[in-house]
């Protein structure tokens, strides 16, 4: 299996318990980005992934790439952390609002690793 550096290292982080995302001077972003988009800057620093975020919307697969055929159908949604946006497969029953975490699982299809999110717990 190929290493994408910068987002198996993430993958690694969030499976470890320990998200990050990268802070520029002109904002924050999720790996695998290397420069700030926005000045050019090769200076981001990894900050602490603020916990719980917030579900803001989301969606249901019925139709998907051959790399998740045998996953539909599957909910994806996105999540506030702090200054970040993060996308990710659903794994629980959640609700616009609800807080969750982010956690690492694999796909049906090809037991490649993928992003989720689960409820948080209380």
């Amino acid at each position: 299996m190929t290493r994408d550096r910068g987002y198996d290292e993430f993958l690694d982080a969030v499976a470890a318990g320990e998200p990050y995302y990268l802070a520029g001077p002109d904002g924050a972003w999720l790996p695998p980005r290397t420069v700030d988009p926005r000045t050019g800057a090769g200076e981001l620093r990894r900050e602490p992934l603020p916990e719980p975020g917030e579900l803001l919307t989301s969606t249901v697969t019925y139709v998907a790439p051959p790399a998740f055929a045998e996953d539909v159908p599957y909910t994806v949604g996105i999540a506030a952390f702090g200054p970040v946006r993060v996308t990710a497969q659903l794994r629980d029953e959640l609700a616009i609002g609800d807080a969750v975490t982010v956690d690492v699982d694999t796909t049906d299809t090809t037991d490649q690793r993928v992003l989720i999110f689960r409820r948080a717990r209380s």
